[in-house]
């Protein structure tokens, strides 16, 4: 028989590792164009003029509304909902019943009894399992991603207008009131007749906003904003440089759900399909250990130790407040030495034994969970993920979380890149041999006005 369910196929592997580590997908696909002028021009549009990014396809919305949403998102996240409701939004985080990480979203309050989670599948579908047999008084709407069902056409278009001449263009083509732009709000707007809400956020040292409306609106505001744009040297941005946006920004896209073991788990691993995202996503990188649980992350691993309120009952709260007091690993920035990237290229090159393994410009991506190997004096002291090329810093750069006493600014770590032993089964992974990168930590987001303007709007 074929498998029903995630826990099903688990069975037909002598571990959660070997399944997620040979599974077939590649990387985390975003179903638009490429490129609509050149990549590097699209990135530099993020930080230097202004930037359209279509958001309508790759992600899952999850609509919940009833009398319990709150009591049901207090019971599965970590964050406080004392201030939360209509207008707001926040990044809802989830962690497992030992307080490893699940995901995280944002999170949407349309109503005070109705939110919509959006996503990869991955907090959506905990949300969900919980809404369904957690006995909560709430309803549940699911608006799946073009991968897992082509023919869905969405509720909603989703579009995000970034740069620093992001609110000039904003402002010239809304037909409504004024802007809402304190940071995480949301707002109203009207572009060529159509109403939107919109959310405030930053990206490239700027405010932008985050616009969202009936599907069928879509292609009339997006018309309207490029019209608008001309003036401002408007960039569409394509899946080649929005891939590799999370590098910059300082945003881990790629936490491996820590779902694979514990009995607590199981039944949610029950629940979830054998084709869920879950279930067919891959592990890739130089760091293999065969062992799931040492992909594991904790919030402070990521940085959200800080939305970490202890004001609620939730599942893994016991846990995590074991966990707070430390010590905890830190996200940081890697730079790649150019010397060293520059040797990777040239492997590809004349060599009659096997080549490095490639880099593609400008993300480097060729598994939904990149974990590369970070080490130092031949230790293991980290990890390495999303590796990506910017056209704004000149550089190739990953995030990384690293062992509190190598996390200082500018200390030299050692980044493995390619597969152990010629490289895995995936489709994506050619036959090559590994290559060391020597790497130097900068903060996050590595752009320094983006760093402190994302900070201040907070």
């Amino acid at each position: 028989m074929c498998a029903q369910s995630l826990e099903d196929r688990l069975k037909d592997y002598d571990s959660p590792f070997t399944m997620l580590y040979e599974n077939q997908m590649g990387c985390y696909p975003f179903p638009i164009e490429p490129e609509y002028t050149h990549w590097a021009e699209e990135q530099k549009a993020w930080r230097g003029g202004v930037a359209l990014m279509n958001q309508s396809f790759h992600m899952t919305d999850l609509y919940v509304k009833g009398p319990d949403v709150m009591k049901l998102l207090e019971a599965v996240s970590v964050n406080s909902y004392a201030k939360f409701g209509k207008g707001k939004a926040k990044q809802i985080v989830c962690v497992n019943y030992d307080g490893y990480l699940i995901g995280d979203s944002i999170i949407f309050g349309l109503e005070d009894d109705e939110v919509v989670i959006v996503g990869r599948p991955i907090v959506p579908n905990w949300v969900q399992f919980h809404a369904e047999t957690g006995g909560y008084d709430v309803t549940v709407t699911r608006d799946e991603r073009k991968l897992d069902d082509p023919d869905n056409r969405r509720l909603t278009y989703r579009f995000e207008v970034q740069g620093p001449l992001a609110l000039d263009l904003l402002n010239k083509v809304n037909e409504g009131g004024e802007l809402t732009t304190k940071f995480f709000n949301m707002g109203e707007i009207t572009i060529a007749g159509c109403k939107a809400y919109t959310l405030s956020h930053g990206m490239g040292g700027a405010q932008g906003l985050e616009i969202v409306g009936p599907f069928d609106d879509g292609d009339k505001v997006k018309a309207a904003i490029i019209e608008a744009g001309k003036e401002f040297g408007l960039r569409l941005v394509g899946s080649r440089a929005y891939a590799s946006a999370a590098a910059e920004s300082g945003w881990v896209p790629s936490v491996l759900p820590a779902i694979y073991t514990g009995e607590k788990m199981k039944p949610y691993r029950e629940w979830l399909k054998a084709t869920a995202f879950e279930a067919v996503s891959t592990l890739g990188g130089s760091m293999k250990t065969g062992n799931i649980e040492d992909y594991y992350l904790t919030p402070w691993d990521v940085d959200y130790g800080r939305v970490v309120k202890f004001d609620h009952d939730f599942i893994g709260r016991e846990a995590l407040e074991k966990m707070a007091e430390g010590p905890h690993r830190q996200k940081v920035t890697l730079v790649w030495d150019h010397d060293d990237v520059q040797a990777i290229y040239a492997g590809q090159l004349g060599h009659k034994d096997l080549p490095t393994k490639n880099m593609d410009f400008p993300a480097a991506h060729y598994a939904s969970y990149p974990y590369d190997l970070v080490t130092k004096d031949g230790k293991q002291v980290g990890i390495s993920i999303a590796p990506a090329y910017s056209a704004n810093e000149k550089a190739w750069i990953s995030l990384a979380i690293l062992n509190p006493d190598v996390a200082e600014i500018g200390t030299e770590v050692t980044v493995t890149w390619g597969e152990p032993d010629g490289g895995s089964s995936k489709p994506t992974v050619e036959r090559h041999r590994q290559a060391d990168v020597r790497a130097e930590v900068h903060p996050w987001p590595i752009h320094e006005a983006s760093r402190l303007t994302y900070r201040s709007q907070k």
